[in-house]
């Protein structure tokens, strides 16, 4: 190549180079100014993100390690929560309608739903947006009408059902509720799904809770503070619970009583002790009664606690037939569980268990023994169904 050629084609590469920089740097300057320009949307955009961040419930990351936190914190149930918090504080009365809204929530025995209205009561929105709460008892209902006279400011009224009411009977008390204040709420509880048909909005159906969330939460309240993987032994048993309770419909009260038992003594001649006695609780009851202990107590019905007391016994649960006898004397079933010594000469009160948050609900049952029943070789029976066999 000529002096002369590679003087051209100095130029001309020197000129396509500076082309490419120019490109490179448009490209560049171009992609810096997008994600300038979606930084500068995102942070515009950021105060309505925080503003939408606090009216949202906040949500603990951690909420079952630390022990104390964990008795005082309401498991799962989110979804229903946040529905029900919504129904409290959004403005749903159409024009003209003074007449308040209705909620219902129906669930079984010990599955929560007095514990999630009072949870979502305590919330400050709720207490700030309503004057006060009134907690009534379905059974009384019409009573309310001659004393009811203050009732005209914007109030929420829960209305604990334990039996179905007429419809004649809902109307009356309904109209008599339209004198509160527009944007009054009523909240009716009940385990009958039919009482569904009072709501004025969609009930909310609480069930047990799936087998894992159970797991895990008897987990939790078993070991506590105490870090599971130091027992793989108790782990195992923890298993052997969970599915048992889950057999008895998820019942919070049982999952709650076993579990603050358990973590008083964290040893496996323990734990497998407490355990034997509840598998033969479950088959004395089944062999006496033909029906599990669970479904005996929601029905009302005696239950035998003999492998528990170590000593004929029977509870049955207090209810408005039976009221419960201030003078009798009383034991948890904690206590007795772990030491059925401390149980008390004849008659006396048992409590089953009592919510660490509020309305702290107490279970409570009375106990007669059956020492002279067992002695005549009888025993307290279902009508029309004989007793198979002896104790177990």
């Amino acid at each position: 190549m000529t002096h002369q050629a590679a003087a051209c084609i100095h130029p001309f590469l020197s000129s396509v180079l500076e082309k490419k920089i120019e490109k490179h740097d448009m490209a560049m300057h171009l992609e810096s100014d997008g994600a300038l320009e979606s930084l500068e949307f995102a942070v515009a955009n950021m105060a309505e993100f925080v503003v939408l961040l606090s009216g949202c419930e906040r949500m603990s990351r951690r909420p079952y390690d630390v022990y104390l936190y964990t008795n005082n914190f309401m498991f799962s149930r989110h979804a229903e929560k946040q529905k029900l918090l919504s129904f409290l504080l959004e403005h749903n009365n159409p024009p003209g309608d003074h007449a308040p809204t209705v909620l219902p929530i129906i669930g079984g025995f010990g599955v929560g739903k007095k514990t999630l209205v009072a949870h979502v009561c305590a919330d400050e929105r709720v207490r700030s947006r309503f004057s006060s709460t009134l907690h009534m008892n379905g059974d009384n209902l019409l009573t309310t009408l001659d004393h009811g006279g203050a009732m005209f400011d914007m109030m929420l009224v829960v209305i604990e059902f334990a039996s179905d009411i007429g419809d004649d009977d809902w109307k009356k008390f309904h109209l008599f509720l339209v004198r509160m204040s527009r944007g009054s709420k009523i909240i009716i509880i009940s385990k009958l799904k039919r009482l569904a048909r009072f709501g004025s909005v969609q009930p909310i159906f609480l069930s047990a809770l799936p087998y894992d969330e159970l797991r895990y939460l008897f987990k939790t309240l078993a070991f506590g503070s105490v870090d599971p993987a130091e027992h793989p032994q108790l782990v195992q048993l923890t298993d052997a619970f969970a599915k048992e309770l889950y057999g008895k419909q998820g019942s919070l009260v049982a999952v709650n009583t076993f579990a603050h038992v358990l973590r008083m003594n964290l040893t496996v001649q323990f734990w497998r002790c407490i355990f034997g006695k509840g598998i033969r609780h479950v088959k004395r009851n089944l062999s006496i009664y033909g029906a599990h202990p669970s479904k005996l107590k929601k029905q009302g019905l005696p239950v035998d606690i003999t492998d528990f007391a170590l000593h004929p016994l029977t509870m049955t649960s207090y209810t408005s037939n039976l009221p419960i006898k201030e003078e009798s004397p009383s034991v948890t079933f904690g206590e007795l569980l772990a030491d059925p010594s401390v149980r008390p000469e004849g008659d006396f009160t048992l409590i089953e268990y009592e919510s660490r948050i509020p309305p702290h609900k107490s279970f409570v049952h009375f106990v007669t023994s059956r020492a002279q029943d067992t002695h005549e070789g009888s025993s307290s029976t279902l009508p029309g169904r004989k007793r198979r066999g002896g104790p177990i």
